[in-house]
């Protein structure tokens, strides 16, 4: 497989995103747009760079039962495969992310200030994810 991978951690307001380096090696977050602006900044990106895949958190709740954002992501999936019919769509389950995201940027020393930052808590998720799935897909 060729191509990079972005993962996105899709929340109602804000979306984060990881993308892979071009040997899929290496995870790292890349940014955070606005809701209402991802399907753009994806168009956008991916017309630049070679993607071959799309990773989508999916939500579960700790008891593993659907929840109102897991529905909402899938309904997102369902738009980026009509946009990116080219593309594989896949899920990673993203149960924890945010809190080993914030307990990585505690680890890291980062200030309570910049930890306070939603955007940089959801890119560091969305690496997360990523990270999750290049494990799993070496």
């Amino acid at each position: 497989m060729s191509g990079r991978v972005i993962a996105i951690d899709y929340g109602l307001k804000r979306v984060g995103i990881a993308v892979t380096d071009p040997l899929r090696i290496i995870a790292k977050p890349l940014t955070t747009v606005e809701n209402s602006e991802i399907e753009r900044f994806l168009k956008e990106y991916i017309a630049k760079e070679n993607v071959s895949v799309i990773v989508l958190g999916e939500p579960y709740s700790e008891s593993g039962e659907l929840q109102q954002m897991q529905i909402e992501v899938h309904k997102f999936a369902k738009k980026l495969q009509a946009l990116f019919p080219q593309l594989s769509i896949v899920f990673e389950d993203e149960r924890y992310t945010s809190r080993i995201a914030q307990r990585s940027l505690v680890e890291m020393g980062m200030k309570k200030s910049k930890r306070k930052d939603k955007k940089l808590l959801d890119t560091v998720s969305a690496a997360l994810i990523l990270q999750t799935y290049l494990e799993k897909h070496p």
